[in-house]
């Protein structure tokens, strides 16, 4: 496996509500409410992209005069770049454009799952305080 893996993973996985899967034989897909922010090549061999992520028109627009850098193929319509080589943009650039790419992913989305995946985070640190709480009377 490719060394950039882990971290792209470790680091889309740290995103509220961030999920992954495999799909298409060798993608691995990162989402949020089943809404695709980034995907990572696992197989190199086979696709000439290492890895793509939704971008504003204005830094698609930017991003696609780099080399190593191309419109991603099928999702160029939708402002989607692909990375031919992981050493086109520095970690930390990159890092901020997956991020955006989250964020511009999950603005999309309706308003009611929007509120919703608010919910969760909410409720998931309540359950945590109260088994804290818990815990600590136990002691």
């Amino acid at each position: 496996m490719p060394s950039y893996l882990d971290w792209v993973r470790a680091f889309c996985l740290s995103f509220p509500n961030a999920t992954e899967d495999v799909q298409w034989e060798h993608d691995l897909l990162f989402r949020i409410a089943g809404k695709i922010f980034c995907v990572a090549n696992l197989e190199p061999g086979m696709s000439p992209t290492k890895m793509a992520f939704k971008c504003t028109p204005e830094k698609f627009a930017e991003l696609v005069e780099i080399e190593g850098i191309i419109p991603a193929p099928y999702m160029a319509r939708n402002h989607w770049v692909a990375l031919l080589e992981m050493d086109a943009l520095r970690r930390p650039e990159l890092e901020g454009l997956i991020r955006n790419s989250y964020q511009l992913v999950r603005e999309r989305l309706p308003k009611k799952i929007q509120a919703e995946l608010e919910a969760k985070p909410a409720a998931a640190k309540a359950r945590q305080t109260k088994q804290a709480r818990a815990a600590k009377r136990k002691r």
